[in-house]
């Protein structure tokens, strides 16, 4: 028996059970010294228990290689059991399951898929799998002629299949693996032998040596002359893998740069975080000098740099009585992410505050400032925000950052008649278009993609928002200044008087700012602008309730969408259920039907949520004639309510109960986006 290694003879079966990692030389010298042993003494029929295996490494593989080949050659042979989801993963991306039994159909079957050059189309795979309709698909093939791109690409630019269905069903037509990224599935062995640089240009992500054969995870695998430079940088044969362009370029930064290790903020990369526009008085700069050598620094780098990987919208630095914390917001829920010691809180929220160019010693008045850097190619503004409390003060940070925004109303994910009858009331020429929603519903976002699809040199479009969040070419955008008197109402009183077209108005806070909206409508401006509602009929009464004349109100609007920001199931750890009759009724399916919903089961890449990325959920209503009528009569909600429903609305709960059966969200997600009663 070697040391670490069980051995267990049952028949003419040698069993040996190793345990931990099977990465580092030792353990594989091990594992190699115990098939040697039983060689030695002519056990040939070898089968590797892996129960307690927790990852193997290239070169582990390579030791299983040679020892399979030694024993076939003996009359025997090589037998794996037991292997976790990670090492089963890493099996079937290297092929190694196909050439030793690891007792696992499903990954044989995934690397020996239909080859290259089968007689499937793309199409005809997604549409098998149910990944999208033929409705859908026959539209993308309309678009093809006319936009000159893959069909793929459109597909997913539509928002018709995700990026996962898609190189899934490459996967299938090429013959080539689809994987989910993460920790572990990739040896840093591999990564060493292509630099960094290179591996970011090439968009790709070495995974594991096996002999002279390079497993590398890519995103598009008919990249032929990526492969072939890859390939006489390396000198290795490169064995294709399929995976997300997003998560490739997430785990560079995880397998290039220790300091990612899990949510462990250890250390940093300085040079891939620059704080730009930083006008630091000299006290200051003399500040932020003392804290370079500090770990301080480095922390507060690393958890930006998270953050905007993650995709957050907000990171919270704040303390406690017994401990300080950071969170961010990920898809509009905190997560806790790390629990600095307690004596480096002031010293965190300092740097910030210097990052920020603000008073660090000021510690009794909330203060307000902006950090702009530049990270992982991109620049992100952040706003940051302090807050005095009992323990210290509290600081968000609100991430702005622009290469995730949607400004394209094709990409809003509305339904496509939605989107029609969205983009007809933009062509109007005036009438007051208002979204609604809670903070978080993504109405600025909304607004934002509608000026940019109206936004033309033939008009003068005006903004006027609290604060300006992105900015648009083309468009004169004004920010609210209330210290000054410079408000919503007031600006919206002179910007009349500069010929506009097109007025967005960030929010309708008061009656004033409502009366003069109003006024602009009807005065020949299409007016856009937001107001917070639980539904797009509660825009009508809020609107009264601050005043407006219901005859005036019933000739401006033209229309009102509500939104809500769903989340999405995560496509690492999606699995598919039964749903039980509660749930079948919540869908509005006949009873007693059967139908197949989805859900997460929670896994590294989406915080064991079961969530991942989000989509919104519309509901538009547009004012035509009769509704006109019912709300100058002052009609009650129920009666606005049943006029709509005549018109074929549909509510908020509708439109994402048909996102859960299409499998992208799950009910009770809906429930809490909504508060159905």
């Amino acid at each position: 028996m070697t040391e670490g290694i069980v051995s267990t003879r049952v028949g003419v079966m040698e069993y040996l059970a190793p345990s931990g990692q099977l990465c580092d030389d030792a353990a594989v010298a091990q594992l190699q010294a115990a098939i040697a042993s039983c060689i030695a003494a002519r056990r040939v029929q070898l089968v590797l228990d892996l129960a307690d295996v927790t990852l193997v490494s290239g070169r582990a593989l390579e030791a299983m290689l040679e020892a399979h080949g030694r024993l076939s050659a003996m009359g025997g042979g090589l037998k794996v059991l037991n292997p976790n989801a990670l090492v089963r993963d890493i099996f079937r991306v290297t092929g190694f399951s196909a050439q030793v039994d690891t007792s696992d159909p499903e990954g044989a079957a995934a690397d020996t898929a239909a080859p290259a050059g089968g007689a499937k189309k793309l199409g005809a795979i997604l549409l098998e799998s149910g990944a999208i309709t033929a409705e859908r698909l026959n539209e993308a093939a309309r678009l093809q002629p006319q936009l000159g791109r893959r069909l793929g690409h459109i597909l997913v630019d539509r928002g018709f299949v995700s990026e996962t269905d898609l190189l899934k069903a490459l996967g299938i037509q090429l013959g080539v693996p689809y994987v989910g990224l993460r920790a572990g599935l990739y040896d840093p062995v591999a990564l060493a032998l292509l630099d960094q640089e290179a591996a970011r240009r090439l968009e790709v992500l070495p995974m594991f040596r096996v002999r002279d054969t390079l497993t590398l995870a890519c995103c598009d695998p008919q990249a032929v002359p990526a492969f072939d430079e890859i390939a006489r940088r390396t000198g290795c044969q490169v064995r294709p893998v399929l995976a997300r362009r997003e998560d490739i370029l997430k785990h560079l930064t995880e397998g290039y740069d220790a300091s990612f290790e899990g949510i462990d903020f250890v250390t940093t990369q300085e040079e891939d975080l620059e704080v730009l526009e930083s006008t630091l008085p000299e006290d200051y700069a003399r500040i932020d000098e003392m804290a370079g050598a500090s770990p301080v620094v480095n922390l507060v780098n690393a958890v930006m740099q998270r953050a905007i990987r993650d995709r957050a919208s907000d990171i919270h630095f704040e303390n406690s009585r017994t401990r300080a914390r950071i969170r961010f917001r990920i898809d509009g829920i905190l997560y806790e992410v790390m629990t600095p010691r307690q004596d480096l809180y002031p010293a965190i929220v300092s740097r910030l505050k210097v990052m920020a160019n603000l008073d660090i010693a000021e510690r009794r008045m909330p203060q307000d400032g902006r950090i702009q850097v530049a990270t992982q190619g991109r620049v992100v503004d952040l706003r940051f925000s302090s807050l005095p409390g009992i323990f210290g003060e509290k600081v968000v940070l609100r991430v702005l950052d622009k290469s995730q925004s949607i400004l394209d109303i094709e990409k809003l994910a509305m339904r496509e008649d939605n989107l029609q009858r969205f983009k007809g009331l933009l062509a109007r020429s005036h009438g007051l278009i208002l979204a609604t929603g809670p903070t978080g519903s993504g109405k600025t976002t909304t607004l934002y993609a509608a000026i940019n699809h109206l936004k033309s040199i033939e008009k003068n479009i005006v903004t006027i928002e609290d604060p300006v969040e992105f900015q648009l070419d083309v468009i004169n955008q004004n920010q609210v200044n209330e210290a000054i008197g410079l408000t919503f109402a007031h600006m919206l009183k002179h910007v009349l008087r500069q010929d506009p077209d097109i007025i967005m108005v960030g929010e309708i806070r008061d009656r004033q700012t409502a009366e003069i909206a109003v006024q602009a409508a009807l005065t020949g401006h299409l007016v856009l602008s937001t107001l917070h509602t639980n539904d797009a009929l509660g825009a009508v009464s809020r609107m009264l309730d601050m005043g407006i004349e219901p005859y005036l109100l019933g000739s401006a609007l033209a229309g009102v969408l509500a939104q809500r920001l769903v989340r999405r199931i995560c496509e690492e750890c999606k699995t598919n259920y039964l749903a039980p009759p509660e749930l079948v009724a919540a869908c509005g399916l006949p009873a007693g039907s059967s139908q197949q919903l989805a859900r997460g089961r929670g896994c590294q890449s989406c915080y064991d949520s079961g969530y991942r990325g989000r989509v919104s959920i519309h509901e538009l209503v547009e004012i035509g004639p009769e509704m006109q009528r019912h709300i100058v009569a002052r009609a009650g909600m129920d009666e606005l309510r049943a006029q709509a429903e005549r018109g074929g609305h549909k509510d908020l709960h509708a439109a994402g109960m048909e996102l859960v059966l299409d499998r992208q969200t799950t009910p009770e997600e809906i429930a809490r986006a909504i508060h159905v009663q």
